[in-house]
């Protein structure tokens, strides 16, 4: 039997799931660029694990502020992803569904702090959230809530300088959805908070998770605005960020084991959750029958 008889006589052959020869391959200097590339990025990471001591690791990851440190990094971090994703996925809705004056001008304010070298959006944060700033003064006021120098600081400084990664994710995603899959729930009768929550948000599950994720990693490793709004007080608002900068100028040995371990952490999440969320990046073709 021919190859068109196979695909029901209509002469056209079966596509196989199976990559061509010499498909997606690259020119070599474009190849040779990438491996540079990847160098670039793994060298710095190689130079720490030759550089570490690890005759004094558990020294090190057995110190009580270490781990103190390490742990409110950890809970700051996840309330500051919950944060950004309260308050960003409506946001990235706005920015990609309504079309309305000056949203160029709200994005860039939006997603402003991404590029903002963080102490300057620690002081920001302090002029507007101190006990003596545009708002703060009325919190401290009426409600008696002092943000500066508390662990809440931290977490507002955290979740000011990661919401943006996951607004742009998120709004990304949404901009290339295709709409006929909502027209067609409310055409069935769906409410528009029940097309939201039923196709929409589903659809773009894996923008919203790789949002938080990388919200959450730029939480986790924020220095800048956390210690200028914050401050650095042991057990409160001493992250392992400013744990690692104070050992570099005194201990450079353990410096570079707590940079591992938020380099572990932080490699570990990431990997983990681009194959279970965002896939291996290929995708077999079926088989297509006349």
């Amino acid at each position: 039997m021919s190859a068109g008889e196979a695909g029901g006589g209509g002469g056209r052959p079966i596509r196989s799931g199976r990559r061509q020869p010499g498909r997606n391959r690259l020119p070599v200097p474009v190849l040779v660029l990438a491996v540079v590339a990847v160098g670039f990025f793994a060298l710095p990471f190689l130079g720490l694990v030759w550089r570490a001591p690890w005759s004094t690791a558990w020294h090190v990851l057995s110190d009580p502020a270490v781990r103190t440190a390490l742990w409110l990094s950890i809970e700051t971090s996840l309330k500051a992803t919950v944060l950004a994703a309260v308050f960003g996925i409506p946001l990235a809705l706005l920015l990609a569904r309504i079309d309305f004056p000056g949203r160029g001008l709200v994005r860039a304010l939006c997603t402003l702090s991404m590029v903002l070298p963080p102490v300057v959006g620690g002081v920001a944060l302090f002029f507007s959230f101190g006990r003596r700033g545009l708002f703060g003064q009325y919190l401290d006021r009426w409600f008696d809530v002092q943000l500066p120098f508390t662990t809440r600081g931290v977490v507002l400084a955290q979740t000011f300088v990661a919401m943006p990664f996951l607004v742009l994710t998120v709004e990304a995603a949404i901009r290339q959805l295709d709409p006929r899959y909502e027209e067609a729930a409310r055409t069935l009768g769906g409410s528009r908070w029940y097309v939201l929550r039923r196709v929409t948000l589903p659809t773009v599950r894996p923008a919203l998770v790789a949002g938080a994720v990388l919200a959450w990693a730029r939480a986790l490793g924020e220095f800048g605005a956390t210690m200028t709004f914050a401050g650095n007080f042991p057990g409160t608002t001493q992250t392992m960020p400013l744990v690692t900068y104070l050992a570099l100028e005194t201990k450079p040995d353990e410096a570079i084991m707590l940079s591992l371990v938020m380099i572990v952490i932080s490699f570990a999440v990431l990997v983990g959750l681009r194959d279970r969320w965002l896939g291996s990046g290929t995708h077999p073709v079926s088989s297509v029958s006349a």
